[in-house]
């Protein structure tokens, strides 16, 4: 998949990575929605982590959410009983929970979604959604999931990008989904903001499968990699960094405590290897200096 205007490029120069949001006149803003569900659509937890991280990151507001009893089994989806911090006891009931936090230094607004996916009634459930998007003014859509896969945990985590939107596919040289079977609220939500008429972009890290209890700090980085490209903002991910680092070194000393699982891995790392010699690394290369780059300029301010 090829992202950049190479008629645009100049010599020498750094290509642009995806971008998704279009220019618009200065002093109007973009409202991004970012939606990610607990359970099946979420392995590792690596995708409602993300969200968590970003909405814990730009400071998110509660505007809105929805009412559990409409749409969960407590009997699969338990609530569970907390202590507050002044030590009452309190019972919190699954939900789905809206978010709207303005991103620092740009004009992009985000509405985040997260919650557990429902047990019923999914389509009045993401129409429900359908009807905060529109309340909220929101422009784009990005659905994240990951699923557990046959990948090393020591290589980058893939992240695929799909839409069904044909003109966001032609403007930023994507790929429809070509994945048939089983969905999940995400698979859901995706075809139910397409009909109305919302750009909508789905993202999905793969998780080793030998690796799958959460925290999956790696998937949830690669996840928010994708999600600084999209929308062209630069993130402070220094923390998540240590602990991807510090996981995929866990991972390492329990893979040699078992020669067979070391064997496993080592097949998957030579199947990566050689899948990935063929495709030139320039585009992934160029993504992280332009990455880099930005940091750099921030930092600098």
């Amino acid at each position: 998949m090829n992202s950049f205007d190479g008629d645009t490029t100049e010599p020498g120069a750094v290509p642009e990575p995806e971008r998704l949001l279009q220019p618009v006149p200065d002093g109007q803003r973009i409202t991004v929605m970012l939606a990610a569900f607990e359970g099946w659509n979420d392995a590792g937890e690596a995708a409602s982590d993300a969200l968590h991280y970003l909405n814990k990151l730009w400071g998110g507001k509660k505007v809105a959410s929805i009412d559990a009893d409409e749409y969960y089994d407590f009997q699969f989806t338990r609530p569970t009983i907390r202590r507050t911090s002044s030590g009452e006891r309190k019972i919190k009931w699954p939900s789905t929970r809206i978010h709207k936090a303005s991103v620092p230094d740009s004009n992009v607004d985000v509405i985040f979604v997260q919650g557990t996916e429902p047990s019923y009634k999914w389509r009045a459930y993401t129409a429900e959604l359908l009807v905060h998007a529109e309340a909220l003014h929101v422009d784009y859509v990005i659905l994240v999931g990951a699923l557990l896969a046959d990948v090393p945990h020591s290589r980058p985590i893939p992240v695929s990008a799909s839409t069904d939107d044909s003109a966001l596919r032609e403007r930023m040289d994507l790929e429809a989904s070509q994945y048939e079977g089983p969905v999940g609220i995400v698979g859901v939500l995706g075809e139910v903001a397409l009909l109305a008429g919302l750009p909508t972009i789905s993202l999905w890290a793969a998780v080793p499968h030998y690796v799958a209890q959460a925290p999956s700090p790696k998937a949830q980085l690669a996840l928010l990699h994708r999600i600084e490209e999209l929308l062209q903002v630069p993130l402070d991910t220094t923390e998540l960094v240590e602990e991807s680092d510090a996981w995929e070194r866990g991972v390492d000393e329990l893979a040699t405590e078992d020669p067979e699982i070391a064997a496993y891995v080592r097949q998957l790392e030579e199947a990566k290897d050689t899948a990935d010699l063929p495709e030139a690394s320039g585009e992934s290369i160029a993504r992280e200096f332009e990455r880099y780059l930005k940091r750099r300029g921030k930092d600098k301010q």
